[in-house]
């Protein structure tokens, strides 16, 4: 095999000057080589070349100007498994029609064939850096949580917690019951989205389950006199059965259009599919949906991409909100520093794992929390994360209340506001039976989180 390390490595150059000039995407990998090819420099220069204008043979193709767009990995950490790597952006293609970038050119180098050479034991892209210049031709969102807040009638500057919940198809429910209990939660809450799997499902075909819920929306909003928001499934193989889709629903939903969300199962349908409909459907919010990141994403695995690399992706593609996991304070997978996750996606100037990231005041993309999350584990969620304004979808959570789909949905309302007020939730409880209920209900979560809860509020089961 071809050592390529004069060519594709360059330990002499400095990040800052790389940043200062800004005609390169810098990244940094976890990277460890196999026993028996090259040095860790030289499977470095390796990596760079396959993901870039080389192979693992010299070429009679190659010349001045092409190695002029060659990856170079510009600083190594042998003893943290450590590699960065510097791309030019010339290396990434531009779209025919506007001349805008695409994350999937990203993609496509930068998490391409390189991890499966057979001299690459394992890599994992850890962060990138994308220069202010280069972020600019990226779409980004086109709405976003303050578009939610609107519709709600909160502050836009402060609006807190989109209460929100998904009414799982796995239960098996057919239209009339999935509508209903639509209406109920609607009663309590805000925001209610597909399950992942959901759209026109035998069962519950789109054509029957949509204009059901457009009904529910509509008594419920005149109930409460609070707007109410839909995120329908659109996910599809081909683009056009997607924005089909789309279409029936804006359709069904007529006047009330903007209080519907579009959900794109991002990671099993590709960055593509999210831009796709940020374009075609650029009034709505895109809900990023990001179903089996996890084998790829895993803290545990030393493969793939990191959920920060994700993120960053997700915003650049246009997605308005994307699931980001509850931090550790769910049921799934997740620890206390994934806050900058969160960060990433909101704030203009962030700093990631590896590099700080500036986002030339790109839009935001909201957090959308969910995974075994329940009134009583929101406090120390938001205490975690430092604020609330984020988009909440409890299952359980809300339909497994004791009393009731509408009070569930209400205790999770009552909980973020507890947590403005500073009020402890256990004495809020005395006040507001929704989340006392929550407490009777989640009683192991009670008494783990709560010690003592039950004396407090005369409860003796």
């Amino acid at each position: 095999m071809l050592d390529q390390t004069s060519r594709y490595s360059d330990l002499t150059l400095v990040e800052k000057d790389l940043m200062d000039a800004g005609r390169h995407i810098l990244t940094a990998y976890k990277m460890k080589p196999t026993p028996g090819f090259f040095d860790y420099i030289g499977t470095a220069s390796h990596f760079c070349a396959e993901s870039s204008t080389g192979t693992n043979v010299s070429t009679v193709t190659t010349d001045d100007f092409a190695m002029g767009l060659d990856a170079i990995c510009y600083e190594i950490d042998e003893e943290k498994e450590l590699m960065k790597i510097a791309y030019p952006i010339d290396l990434f293609d531009r779209n025919i029609t506007d001349g805008r970038a695409m994350v999937v050119s990203l993609m496509t180098c930068m998490v391409g064939n390189n991890q499966a050479m057979g001299d690459v034991e394992y890599a994992k892209l850890l962060d990138f850096w994308v220069p202010p210049k280069f972020m600019r031709l990226f779409d980004g969102p086109s709405k976003g949580i303050q578009d939610m807040w609107r519709i709600l009638g909160r502050s836009l500057e402060n609006g807190g917690m989109v209460v929100g919940t998904i009414i799982k198809p796995k239960l098996g429910l057919r239209p009339k019951p999935f509508a209903d209990a639509c209406y109920q939660f609607w009663l309590g809450g805000d925001f209610i989205k597909n399950d992942e799997p959901q759209g026109n499902q035998v069962y519950a075909p789109m054509k029957e389950s949509i204009p059901l819920v457009v009904d529910a929306m509509k008594r419920a909003m005149d109930e409460t006199g609070q707007g109410k928001i839909f995120s329908a499934n659109i996910t599809a193989d081909c683009h056009s059965e997607m924005i089909a889709r789309g279409e029936y629903v804006l359709e069904q939903f007529g006047t009330m259009a903007e209080n519907v969300a579009l959900l794109v199962d991002g990671f099993v349908g590709g960055t593509g599919m999210v831009t796709t409909a940020r374009r075609y459907f650029s009034n709505q919010f895109i809900h990023y949906h990001r179903a089996g990141h996890g084998m790829v994403t895993g803290e545990e695995s030393n493969r793939g991409y990191t959920a920060l690399v994700h993120m960053k992706w997700a915003r650049m593609a246009g997605s308005s909100g994307i699931h980001v996991g509850t931090m550790g304070f769910g049921k799934m997978e997740g620890y206390n520093s994934d806050t900058v996750l969160s960060k990433m996606l909101q704030d203009d100037s962030v700093m990631g794992t590896h590099f700080h990231q500036e986002w030339e005041r790109m839009k935001p993309t909201a957090p959308i929390i969910s995974g075994g999350m329940n009134a009583l584990r929101l406090p120390g969620f938001f205490e975690n994360l430092g604020h609330c304004n984020v988009i909440q979808t409890s299952g359980g959570g809300a339909l497994g209340h004791k009393d009731g789909i509408s009070a569930g949905a209400t205790s999770l309302r009552q909980a973020y506001e507890a947590w403005q007020e500073g009020v402890d939730l256990v004495e809020y409880a005395k006040e507001h039976k929704e989340i006392r209920g929550a407490f009777e209900t989640f009683t192991d979560d009670a008494d783990k989180l709560y010690p003592g809860w039950r004396e407090k509020l005369g409860v003796h089961k």
